[in-house]
This record gives structure tokens, C-alpha cells and sequence, in this order.
């Protein structure tokens, strides 16, 4: 916290509310990001996140409350806000008969850039080489590739990125980590959305979970392992013919602050503080002839995710 008092809020949402039809998609919500902070928007489908980016990048606007980025608010500054952001989404369309070196000369003389800076871009995102090749002749990652480097030709000061990587494979999926990992070292701000643990936590430093158009957690990912949960998980699977009475005693154990059991495939888990600890209880409970499998590993972004929510991010 002491670092972030230390940097200027390059965006900053404050009491932001709002409502549709038949739901409230952002409920009075507040947050601040930091220059040169990457942020991981974390929640299942129906958290808000899409609501939010929408307000923040001016296609919807707030009920209530206000939103600035650089100290700019949409009502009378929007042309200088949209030269301050930068964005990329799940999917970029472009027309089919246009190359990369011509896609990207296009959307520069939007800003009045072009000749090095276009290069730079070309070199950045790994596709010198591809600069005379048709944009529909790409593979998907190369295509997010162009899309990520149109995002950021005028150096935008945020850069919002909205499941970037969603559908792609493995190794394209890091070819663009890297890139992102270029531009943090080059002092970029990003807020990023994602379906992907793994994403956040390699890209990130602070991770906002958002769920039902709230914010349940902010801060560090070690942070918020200390804060919302314990530091290890339990995974079990008990012998069908005595689960349930094993099940039942499992439940008494002291020192677990996060119990699930799914009777139908006879598996469970805890959080635990100490697994070397609870072990010898936890045998003594279920017994071992009625244990098939056991497994204790160290918490995750991911389990935290599940016990705050008590969904998985992509459901």
C-alpha cells in the first residue's frame, strides 16, 4: 500500500453505479490503479467486469458516481481520454483484404503516427516479417499480435485488455505474456481481464476480484492468500461404500477454515493451515481402509477464487 501512495492514480472509479432492466450490473463500486501497475479483473460471467470496462472506456456511462483516467472525465475531455487509452479484446476483426504493414499505417494516421514508431510497433509485436502478408492469412495469435500493437501505437498511458488470450494456444497464448512483459518494462499501466489464473498471476502484481457488481478482494496475490484464506489444500477421495459416515466425521475437524464435499464422486477439499498437522486427525477420522486417494499441495489463485465465490472463474 505504501508504494502505491508513492505513484499518481492513472484511472480512478469512484461510487460508480450501475443498473439495467433486470440487473445491477456495478454496485457503488470504488477503485483506483496506479501508473505503471498491472491489474488482473477477476470474476465469473454476471461479476460486472464487462459493465465496467465499458464505462471506463466511455461506451456505457455511470448511474452515479464518476470515472477519470489522467484526471479526465468523459462529459467534456472524451477526445483526450481516447488518446490516453489503449484497447484490445477477446477478438479484433479487420477487413480481409488489407496487409499488417497497411492495417497498422491506417490506424496510425489516426494519431498522426507513422515511418519509426510504426516499425518499432512491427518489431514489438513480432511481425516484421509478416508486414506485407494479408491480415486474414494470419493465425489467431499473430492476429492478436496486430491487435495488441494497433492498441498501443500512440503509447497510451492505460492499456485495457479484455481476455486478450482467450482461444488461443499455449505457446501463442506466452508469446503474447512476453510482449506485455516488454511494455511493463517500458512503464505501461494495464488492466487486464481474464479467464486464465495462470494469466494473472504471471502478468500481474494485484489481483480485484469482482463479484455481483462488487469488489470482494484487492491487493497482492500473496496478500490476499494471507488475508482470505489458508496456506494449504487437502484433496481427498473417499471409499464409496463408507463416504458418507467418513464424510460426516471429516466435517469435525478443527483448525479447517474451508470444508467442500461432492457425495456423487465421493471427493473433497479443505483449506488448512498446516496439512503436516491435521493429517494424523485426519486419518484417525476417515480411517485409512476408507481412503482412496489424498493429496496436499500450497493454496492458489484459483482456490482462493473458489472460496470467495464458490464458482470457477469461466462459470
Amino acid at each position: 500500500m505504501a508504494a502505491r501512495a508513492e505513484k499518481k492514480a492513472i484511472l480512478t472509479i469512484e461510487n460508480v453505479d450501475k443498473k439495467f432492466p433486470h440487473v445491477h450490473a456495478v454496485k457503488n463500486l470504488s477503485l483506483k490503479i496506479y501508473e505503471g501497475e498491472f491489474v488482473a479483473l477477476l470474476g465469473p460471467n454476471g461479476a460486472g467486469k464487462t459493465t465496467l470496462l465499458e464505462m471506463i472506456e466511455g461506451l456505457q456511462f455511470p448511474d452515479s458516481g464518476r470515472i477519470s483516467i489522467d484526471g479526465y472525465e468523459y462529459h467534456d475531455n472524451e477526445r483526450k481520454i481516447r488518446s490516453l487509452m489503449g484497447l484490445a479484446f477477446q477478438e479484433t476483426r479487420f477487413p480481409e483484404k488489407i496487409k499488417v504493414g497497411e492495417a497498422m499505417q491506417l490506424f496510425g494516421a489516426f494519431y498522426g503516427i507513422g515511418g519509426s514508431r510504426l516499425k518499432e510497433i512491427l518489431e514489438l509485436v513480432s511481425l516484421t516479417e509478416k508486414k506485407d502478408a494479408y491480415v486474414n492469412t494470419l493465425s489467431g495469435g499473430q492476429r492478436q499480435r496486430l491487435a495488441l500493437g494497433i492498441a498501443v501505437i500512440q503509447k497510451p498511458r492505460v492499456l485495457l485488455l479484455d481476455e486478450p488470450t482467450t482461444g488461443l494456444d499455449p505457446h501463442a497464448r506466452r508469446e503474447i505474456w512476453h510482449i506485455l512483459a516488454d511494455l511493463k518494462r517500458g512503464g505501461s499501466t494495464l488492466l487486464l481481464t481474464t479467464h486464465y489464473m495462470e494469466e494473472a498471476e504471471e502478468l500481474c502484481e494485484r489481483i480485484v476480484v469482482m463479484f455481483r457488481g462488487k469488489i470482494l478482494a484487492d491487493g497482492a496475490l500473496s496478500e490476499l492468500l494471507e488475508q482470505h484464506a489458508s496456506h494449504e489444500i487437502i484433496e481427498f477421495k473417499l471409499s464409496k461404500s463408507a463416504a458418507a459416515q467418513a464424510a460426516a466425521h471429516l466435517q469435525k475437524l478443527k483448525r479447517v477454515s474451508y470444508f467442500n464435499y461432492n457425495p456423487d464422486e465421493a471427493k473433497g477439499v479443505m483449506h488448512v493451515d498446516d496439512a503436516a498437522q491435521i493429517l494424523p486427525d485426519f486419518l484417525r477420522r476417515v480411517g485409512k481402509t476408507n481412503l482412496e486417494s489424498f493429496a496436499a499441495r500450497p493454496l492458489t489463485l484459483d482456490d482462493l477464487f473458489i472460496k470467495m465465490t464458490g464458482r470457477h472463474l469461466d462459470g
